[in-house]
């Protein structure tokens, strides 16, 4: 329907509109001396209404705001009214008198019935010819237009507020700053990021006032799209036009440089911040103990917690949460506790992810008593088990050897209507290979394929080690070839269960080849892989072609430990080579690793080989 045509039924014909004018009149004038109730009980008065009549009733200037309300809200909610409820032109007339009488939470409620009600619904342009064609106040028409507008971003009907924008701006009215940011907010919500940064552009190029909320919140969105230097551009740029970046805008910008690993970029943005003495908030402090944190320097995390504090910046629960789980990672849990009981000492309440840091600390530290504690604890302040904290007690408890009360809790979290995940079977699977209860290991990892729960990596690692173990190299082959068919990549502890295997079996040019492609796929041979080649060759008594591979250890900067130094020491020494092997056993002393009985045992075996040597030689 065009908009002329909206017009045409919205406006009267002249003799029309002189009947309705005085039944108009008299309707405002029955309101105002008897109230409504008397309208209720006047079925002439009734019968005669029509929406054109309601509209001037509304329009009469000797009827008060509340009164005109009071007529609207009777007519929309009677159904026996139906056909006399209220039309477009009374809604707006409506909208204006309330305005003129500052009820602007009404006035809301008048649009919102506006946008939502069906019958009243009409493109932008039908609401422009019924506005330009009426005689409403300039003031009250630009309110309308602005929250009209918001409406419809609250709505997200964003193309009818887009409408909206472009003629309010080409008729030389305006939006409110803050009512833009509520359609910013919206399209952000909504995920239509483009749409937003669009109608970011779109009002600076109208000149709409710029707050650093609105800045702030592009400047977000902008990060989280990967595009920080345009962010960091936009924020100068800003600063320019009188915009000045807050520790808010400065926390987006730091935390997107922290998620990037840029610490260059970290460094630069608090710079800033001091340069234009925007002082860190707790937001601040919890990001940079974060990344200190995560780059094992807690050192300087608990400066910045002390620093913190020394500033009157009280820490949170979050900033608390932090200390505790960095310091359980580094194994301090004497520390972590002593956090813990400073936090709710403080009657800051521990949440799951404080006692999720907490337990993982006790269970990496091996103490299961002190995490069932916790868990206990947890339980009875009522905050629910998740499957990350049960996945971490099923870890420790495997890790400890306690297989049985590892399943125990998987069998708990089942009941609590947790499904297992890959991580629990994996754990599970692991901790009975260690227990060298490799079938109960396997049926385990099958039972999770049965359940639907798909392999990762680590699983068919597993898997790959456990064939290799048993000495079988065609299953283990097999179980690769799945493994990159469902696009698992395998990792260097994948390529070293295979090279490990064939090494044990002789079958070192194939362990070679392994190495081969492992390192053609851009994997480095590690420590573990050089160990199990040297091994191999020394078993095969190839001691020469291990020793090239143990010098070539040192060339590429890899560590040699304990394992590597004794399996060298024990090929040289069965082959007789005893000034070799007591020559590596003294550098092994000088790189402080200290020998095991392993290492000593392999000396006296090799001085014994000598003597023998040298008896049958006279």
């Amino acid at each position: 329907m065009s908009s002329q045509s909206t017009l045409k039924k919205l406006i009267p014909s002249d003799a029309t509109m002189i009947s309705n004018q005085q039944v108009a009149q008299q309707i405002a004038k029955t309101l105002v001396e008897s109230g409504l109730q008397h309208l209720k009980t006047s079925s002439s008065l009734l019968s005669n209404l029509n929406p054109n009549i309601t509209h001037l009733v509304l329009s009469d200037p000797i009827l008060p705001p509340q009164s005109c309300l009071t007529l609207f809200n009777f007519l929309r909610r009677n159904p026996s009214l139906k056909s006399h409820r209220p039309n477009l032109q009374a809604h707006v007339t409506l909208f204006c008198r309330l305005h003129q009488a500052k009820r602007f939470a009404h006035m809301k409620n008048v649009v919102n019935a506006i946008v939502n009600n069906g019958r009243l619904r009409c493109p932008v342009s039908g609401i422009v010819s019924l506005i330009e064609n009426g005689s409403y106040a300039p003031g009250s028409v630009e309110k309308l237009w602005d929250m009209l507008f918001r409406v419809y971003a609250d709505n997200q009907m964003f193309e009818e507020a887009i409408g909206v924008f472009d003629y309010v701006y080409k008729n030389g009215l305006e939006i409110e700053e803050r009512s833009c940011f509520v359609l910013l907010l919206a399209l952000k919500k909504c995920y239509q990021v483009d749409k937003c940064l669009s109608f970011f552009d779109l009002m600076l190029e109208k000149g709409v006032r710029i707050t650093v909320y609105s800045m702030t919140l592009v400047i977000n969105e902008l990060c989280k799209r990967g595009e920080v230097e345009k962010a960091k551009t936009l924020m100068g740029e800003m600063g320019g036009r009188g915009i000045e970046a807050n520790v808010y805008t400065y926390n987006t910008i730091t935390k997107a440089y922290i998620e990037m690993k840029d610490f260059g970029g970290v460094n630069e943005a608090l710079s800033l911040m001091k340069m234009n003495h925007v002082e860190y908030n707790v937001a601040t402090y919890n990001l940079l103990i974060d990344w200190y944190g995560s780059c094992e320097k807690i050192g300087d995390a608990e400066k910045l917690f002390d620093e913190m504090r020394e500033r009157g910046i009280e820490p949170d629960v979050y900033v608390y949460t932090s200390m505790i789980n960095w310091n359980c990672r580094a194994g301090k849990m004497k520390r972590a506790l002593f956090l813990f009981d400073e936090m709710t000492e403080r009657r800051l309440v521990p949440n799951d992810h404080t006692y999720g840091a907490l337990i993982n600390g006790a269970c990496k530290a091996g103490q299961m008593e002190m995490a069932d504690i916790l868990v206990k604890e947890m339980q009875g302040k009522g905050i629910a088990i998740n499957r990350v904290v049960y996945n971490t007690l099923i870890d420790g408890y495997c890790r400890k050897g306690m297989i049985d009360e590892a399943q125990r809790f998987q069998d708990v979290m089942e009941k609590k209507g947790l499904k297992a995940d890959v991580y629990t079977y994996c754990t599970i699977a692991r901790g009975l290979f260690k227990l060298n209860r490799n079938e109960d290991a396997k049926r385990s990892l099958l039972t999770m394929a049965e359940r639907g729960v798909a392999p990762n990596s680590v699983c068919f690692t597993t898997l790959i080690d456990i064939y290799c173990k048993e000495g079988d190299l065609v299953e283990a082959k097999r179980v690769f070839q799945e493994m990159e068919s469902k696009g698992e990549r395998p990792n260097n502890v994948t390529y070293n269960a295979l090279i490990d295997g064939h090494t044990k079996k002789g079958k070192l040019k194939e362990a070679h080849k392994i190495k081969e492609e492992m390192e053609d796929k851009g994997l480095m041979a590690d420590s573990y892989t050089y160990s199990s080649l040297i091994h191999g060759e020394c078993i095969a008594g190839n001691v020469d072609a291990a020793l090239t591979l143990f010098h070539e250890m040192s060339q590429r900067g890899l560590t040699r430990n304990v394992v590597t130094y004794t399996v060298i020491i024990s090929g040289l020494s069965k082959v007789g080579r005893k000034e070799e092997a007591f020559k590596l056993y003294d550098d092994m002393k000088k790189a402080s690793i200290i020998p095991d009985d392993r290492v000593y045992n392999s000396l006296v075996q090799g001085l014994y080989t000598d003597k023998s040597s040298s008896m049958t030689d006279e």
